[in-house]
């Protein structure tokens, strides 16, 4: 589920000596290689846990000897974890650490103010270059995920730097087109539980997933029960996570 591969994202002022990487990906000794054959790295950033993110982290960590830092503690090499909220300065650059859980617990959007006229965001997988993202459910949230993409509007017209895909031009516009997108999910989720219902039929991720994405790729239907139950979640609250449908 890595689409057309994890972007890595070398940051650094102009005239700074050195550069922060965010996102050093799955394990690519040729990738890795050209990432340490520049400006020694001060300081690498992870958006969230998954492996097409950090797989690289720990050898990338030995050949460059530059901490890394995330939410999650046990993602991190001699540096501390990421609080939201915090200001790092590193590379002649100023990045804001904005918690964005929900695609997953520990994920985190990376914040650019003074990059170019409106700034920019690295949005890790919480938005991504094309498409839409998926609810790691359990460990991503639906409820978590509408309180971060309400966080991402409010930046404003800022330049979306996702993990996977091309950028985008206007955080806030793409932000709040993900909003609509999940109210329409939900809607539909909404109505399939009605309809399993109404016809006495057990609510089960997997009946609902049929009726709400009835052309899906089997290739991806994985990933859609995943966000289906995350809704679910989202919907029903302790009936569904207790099996009490």
């Amino acid at each position: 589920m890595t689409l057309d591969g994890t972007n890595t994202y070398v940051i650094r002022h102009p005239g700074a000596r050195s550069v922060v990487v965010v996102d050093p990906g799955p394990l690519d000794a040729d990738h890795l290689a050209e990432l340490a054959g520049g400006y020694p790295v001060e300081l690498v950033l992870i958006t969230h846990h998954h492996l097409d993110h950090t797989e690289a982290a720990p050898v990338f960590h030995a050949m460059t000897g530059a901490p890394v830092r995330a939410l999650d503690p046990e993602q991190c090499h001699v540096g501390e974890a990421l609080v939201d909220g915090e200001m790092i300065t590193a590379a002649g650059v100023t990045i804001s650490v904005l918690a964005t859980p929900g695609h997953t617990g520990d994920s985190v959007c990376f914040v650019l103010p003074d990059d170019g006229p409106t700034g920019a965001v690295v949005t890790g997988d919480t938005i991504l270059g094309r498409g839409t993202s998926v609810i790691d459910y359990p460990h991503g949230r639906l409820g978590w995920y509408l309180e971060s993409l309400a966080r991402l509007a409010a930046l404003g017209p800022a330049l979306v730097l996702p993990a996977h895909g091309p950028t985008l031009p206007d955080l806030a516009q793409v932000a709040q087109q993900y909003g609509q997108h999940r109210a329409q999910r939900l809607d539909q989720v909404r109505a399939a539980v009605a309809r399993l219902q109404g016809q006495g039929q057990s609510v089960t991720s997997s009946a609902v997933t049929d009726l709400v994405y009835t052309d899906i790729n089997e290739a991806v239907r994985g990933a859609a029960t995943l966000s289906v139950m995350a809704q679910l979640e989202y919907l029903l609250g302790s009936d569904f996570a207790a099996g009490k449908l």
